[in-house]
């Protein structure tokens, strides 16, 4: 299994030992889940009958069924081992660590604090300075909204935005000098119902 996972994420480019991607899995998993298995056990009576006339199933998951949650945990794992640091960031870009933590500030950058420092999302880099247009999306998106959930935009096919003749991500799109108002209009609502 080991020397499996180890080639998996070698092919994926991330610079992490097969222990530390499951250090960091179980990390993830203790913070995004929930360790009760029965998804009726969070509400009483009165919202379990509400939410199954809603049309809800809240049965419990059967051995045979792949867990749903699994895929944010993996997910949040790499979004978090493929974060830099301020001086990764700095170095990455040019610049002193002083200005990165100035441009998170001013919300020119999203990040988290963990461990005692700054992670900002690699999505947001190119491999010398930041994303295109970076300014004018982070100005529109959400400031509520968890790094999970912008990487996943940020990196998601988008009908309304074409390369040629597919979809594209946003960081795609900016990548390629589309306009970023169009992403920072898309940005804009995150979070909202459709």
């Amino acid at each position: 299994m080991s020397a499996a996972l180890e080639t998996v994420l070698a092919r994926a480019g991330l610079k992490v030992t097969a222990n530390e991607f499951l250090t960091l899995v179980e990390d993830a998993a203790k913070k995004l889940t929930s360790p009760q298995a029965d998804p009726a056990a969070h509400f009483t009576d009165a919202e379990r009958v509400a939410l199954c006339e809603a049309g809800l199933d809240l049965t419990p998951l059967s051995d045979a069924e792949v867990d749903p949650r699994a895929r944010t945990v993996a997910e949040q794992a790499v979004l978090r081992d493929t974060a830099l640091s301020v001086n990764q960031a700095a170095e990455r870009i040019g610049v002193d660590t002083s200005r990165i933590r100035h441009r998170i500030s001013e919300r020119r950058l999203i990040g988290w604090k963990d461990r005692g420092g700054w992670r900002l999302p690699a999505w947001q880099f190119t491999d010398t300075d930041v994303l295109p247009g970076l300014d004018a999306v982070l100005a529109l998106m959400p400031a509520d909204q968890p790094a999970l959930v912008l990487a996943n935009f940020m990196t998601t096919p988008q009908e309304d935005l074409e390369l040629g003749d597919r979809p594209a991500s946003p960081r795609e799109w900016l990548l390629a000098g589309g306009d970023p108002q169009r992403v920072a209009e898309l940005a804009a609502t995150i979070g909202t119902p459709a």
